[in-house]
């Protein structure tokens, strides 16, 4: 048993893929190929936004996105501590300083209410309103929160947005394992300023290599974006009018995307079933299901770590079996 079967799903589009593969090689563009630019019109009409500009990996659109908005040193980044460490590392990467804030235990994404009191805190410098870490510099400048859509459940943006607005910040949504979600009518990429997404073979859409996309309605960012992804690229290959990174996505890529992207919307109404099966084989036991049709996803909590008694049910699983051990959360 594996968690994503992406040999059993090959053989579905085999064809399509080895059709699209052989194209790229007979026209020989492998960067920034026409299959490129197909594969950003198709996700941001997808998402529902009006660009979206692929990179070499989600990380490189986190990166991308923090370089657009002009963080660096001085600047305060909040985001979440339960997740890849690649949403703080790109704060660091910048040289600005990622502040945690604590999660909200209903839906293990960043909790709306902590992340006020946090801004409040580092902005007053009054920490009753909230621990801060130790060794914040407390005359940071609040800029940007970066919430991330945990195990493919959308962060509460309603609110975050409106926190946002009210304090001067920037929205970013590491949305790397949600692509496909949706939030109040809007999908997962579509639900802050800019939204960023990972193409890792285990994301829900995933290629066979590493692959990201930002997504952002505002122009502006749009061809900043397009220009840090190749060495801040102004009007043409040898003009460069910002410091950039080399962050294009490869068109083999893309090309593999396009095909995969054919069957994903099946894929996610195939992944939901299987979510509401467990959802109600789980009712009778103390293996509390948390799931949400925006999210596409389920994800199980295996009750009190102070207890240990389901902790020490799932260590017991039959792994001689080849049933996969998820984190113990």
């Amino acid at each position: 048993m594996q968690f994503i079967d992406l040999a059993e799903q090959q053989k579905r589009i085999k064809g399509i893929i080895d059709a699209n593969i052989q194209a790229v090689l007979s026209h020989g563009q492998y960067i920034q190929g026409p299959e490129v630019r197909l594969l950003e019109e198709k996700l941001a009409a997808y998402v529902g936004v009006k660009h979206g500009i692929s990179c070499a990996s989600g990380t490189d659109a986190l990166l991308m996105a923090l370089i657009a908005c002009r963080i660096g040193p001085g600047d305060a980044v909040f985001t979440t501590p339960f997740t890849f460490i690649a949403t703080a590392e790109v704060i660091s990467l910048i040289g600005g300083t990622p502040v945690f804030v604590d999660i909200d235990p209903a839906t293990w994404n960043i909790d709306p209410i902590k992340l006020e009191q946090a801004i409040e805190a580092l902005t007053n410098g009054n920490l009753s309103h909230y621990p801060l870490p130790t060794g914040i510099d407390q005359c940071l400048k609040p800029k940007a929160v970066i919430p991330v859509d945990l195990f493919g459940l959308p962060a509460d943006y309603e609110r975050i947005n409106t926190i946002s607005k009210k304090y001067g910040l920037i929205a970013i949504e590491d949305a790397a394992q949600s692509f496909g979600a949706q939030s109040n009518g809007k999908k997962a990429c579509a639900l802050s300023k800019i939204g960023c997404t990972s193409f890792f073979p285990a994301k829900p859409l995933g290629c066979y290599g590493d692959g990201g996309m930002a997504f952002t309605n505002d122009e502006e960012i749009a061809e900043i974006l397009r220009s840090i992804r190749v060495h801040g690229q102004g009007n043409h290959k040898y003009e460069n009018i910002r410091i950039g990174i080399n962050g294009r996505m490869d068109t083999l890529q893309a090309a593999i995307l396009l095909a995969k992207f054919e069957i994903f919307p099946e894929e996610l109404e195939l992944r939901q079933a299987k979510a509401e099966n467990y959802s109600k084989r789980f009712r009778s036991s103390r293996l509390v299901p948390k799931q949400a049709r925006m999210g596409r996803q389920i994800t199980v909590d295996v009750g009190s770590r102070k207890t240990g008694r389901n902790c020490d049910q799932l260590v017991n699983l039959p792994l001689t079996e080849g049933i996969p051990l998820p984190p113990i959360v």
